[in-house]
């Protein structure tokens, strides 16, 4: 009995000496755990607001500052657990090597992931804007983390992993707020270019959504067996590119009729004059 009472006496006082030596700074560690959180809440809804007054994309503010609240909150949590005495270097060592495995896994994801990153950050191009990539033509219908949805002018739905978008040539149709319409039309060797051209321009202008500046443009392309070929270039907005495209070819048809002029055909090959 005596001996059981003398044990009792010395697990007490080894439970004493635990409570005097771990007891502050477990209250130490609490304290610094309530008040370490309140401040990176404070924190991420600053960064936040920071953002969006730097004009950072909506779709990643959230993301950025929910990412910024968890790696300080990671850091708060290690600092506490060594303010409390718990070894800490295995744990970052575990955490060191499952993250390398991770990345390893998704190697191409991350890759996605940054990209869509520096794409919300730098905004090479936004939603709305027409533009092509990978040799894939359409106008941007959102902006995700992973990837960039488009939508071609037959309607097809393309997702474009971002990767792809920053590491090729992206063109931006919408950058400059107009867009150049190549076409072209042919006019035989004993036409009067002057006269064409005037002909072409007068057509041009009335077209619906045809800029006036920049006025249209047109030239002599080349010179082939029968006619010469000229290059026809107004100007509209992106979204109108098809609509002028099609008034353009057949207000010019119609031009050409009414002022007779003539095309050539290749069955058979005439000698004729040049024209001015």
């Amino acid at each position: 009995m005596e001996e059981q009472l003398l044990q009792a006496a010395g697990w007490v006082e080894k439970l004493t000496m635990m409570v005097l030596e771990y007891a502050p700074r477990l209250v130490l560690a609490i304290v610094v755990l309530v008040v370490g959180i309140k401040v990176i809440n404070r924190l991420s809804k600053f960064a936040r607001i920071a953002m969006e007054k730097a004009g950072i994309n909506n779709t990643i503010t959230p993301f950025l500052s929910s990412m910024l609240g968890i790696a300080l909150k990671v850091l708060l949590i290690f600092s506490i657990a060594g303010m409390v005495g718990i070894e800490t270097a295995s744990f970052v060592a575990v955490l060191a090597a499952a993250g390398f495995a991770v990345g390893l896994a998704l190697q191409g994801s991350l890759s996605n992931f940054a990209a869509g990153i520096i794409i919300l950050l730098f905004r090479p191009y936004k939603v709305g804007d027409w533009i092509e990539v990978s040799e894939k033509f359409g106008k941007v219908e959102e902006i995700q983390i992973f990837n960039t949805i488009i939508v071609t002018p037959g309607q097809k739905t393309l997702i474009i992993p971002n990767g792809q978008v920053v590491d090729g040539i992206v063109t931006n149709f919408s950058e400059k707020g107009f867009i150049r319409v190549e076409l072209n039309v042919t006019m035989p060797y004993a036409e009067s270019f002057p006269k064409v051209k005037e002909i072409i321009m007068d057509t041009l202008r009335p077209i619906p959504h045809v800029l006036s500046e920049p006025e249209p443009e047109v030239g002599i392309e080349t010179f082939d067996s029968h006619s010469i070929v000229l290059a026809v270039r107004p100007y509209t907005h992106p979204d109108n590119y098809w609509e002028v495209t099609f008034a353009a070819h057949e207000r010019i048809k119609a031009a050409f009729h009414d002022h007779g002029i003539q095309v050539a055909y290749s069955e058979g090959v005439e000698m004729g004059s040049i024209g001015d």
